[in-house]
């Protein structure tokens, strides 16, 4: 029966086997890749499937337009989030919305 040091030496170069093994077979699989990329004329960004044209930047907290004034002071609201003080203590006071309808 091998000994504690024969058994770790066996098994370090099986594991030295295996490393060498799976960098051939890793060399072996780029230069394949390489090849057919140079045969149909394929880029990284081809493979990885990005386009070559940047997305378009969707503008943060663009302005819209404004849908309801304050005709006694000239606050106006875009109809967006909540409503503001102005508008709803009129609402409360018995207005309706429509009556600030730009």
């Amino acid at each position: 029966m091998p000994s504690l040091q024969e058994l770790l030496a066996q098994r370090a170069e099986i594991e030295r086997k295996i490393a060498e093994a799976q960098r051939e077979e890793r060399a072996a699989a780029i230069a394949k890749i390489k090849s057919l990329m140079a045969e149909y004329g394929l880029t990284a960004a081809d493979i990885a499937g990005k386009t070559t044209a940047p997305k378009p930047v969707k503008a943060a907290g663009s302005k819209v337009a404004p849908k309801y004034r304050n005709a006694a002071t000239g606050e106006t609201w875009s109809g967006r989030g909540l409503q503001p003080k102005w508008l709803k203590s009129a609402i409360e006071a018995g207005r309706r919305i429509e009556d600030f309808v730009i």
